[in-house]
């Protein structure tokens, strides 16, 4: 039985370890680490699943904000990574996952959700869309189609100009 729980119940050494099996030692290099630099995990909107003691899969949500030109700051929650232990892919967890993290943000989010993925996937499946994020910038190299984002918990997805960056 796959138990899910809370992200900080599980040891930091161990969530480590699946995202190095996950994504790779080089994953450090990516946008996504620069966009949440310095802050820590959203704790009422991460989780982590377990089977028989090992840990199997992890959700992350972060605090960043999207800042227009204008001075306007709007804050956003970074989801991801989204990790799943290699030889537990395609079993549905990482699903899994993001249908409770959205619940929960639904109740806690405290601004809207967005993301780098997969298009169709989180599109399909989450109802995330690249249609407000195309004037949106990262400190980093990104593709603009895979910059995801989708109104949750009475907060709608900034629109126009704007760089997303730490909170």
């Amino acid at each position: 039985m796959v138990e899910l729980l809370p992200l900080a119940e599980i040891a930091p050494q161990a969530v480590e370890d699946l995202l190095d099996a996950a994504f790779g030692a080089d994953r450090f290099a990516r946008t996504a680490y620069r966009l949440r630099e310095g802050a820590s995990a959203i704790p009422a909107l991460s989780f982590a699943l377990v089977s028989e003691g090992a840990l199997v899969a992890t959700i992350q949500c972060w605090p960043v904000a999207h800042r227009a030109p204008n001075g306007t700051v709007t804050p956003l929650v970074m989801v991801g990574p989204v990790a799943v232990r290699p030889d537990a892919q395609r079993d549905g967890h990482g699903r899994r996952l993001m249908d409770h993290m959205l619940a929960a943000a639904e109740n806690a989010g405290d601004g809207a959700l967005m993301m780098i993925g997969d298009p169709e996937y989180y599109g399909r499946f989450f109802g995330f869309t690249a249609e407000a994020t195309g004037k949106w910038d990262l400190p980093g190299p990104y593709e603009k189609h895979r910059l995801l984002a989708r109104d949750v918990n009475g907060h709608d997805v900034p629109a126009g100009e704007g760089m997303v960056g730490p909170r």
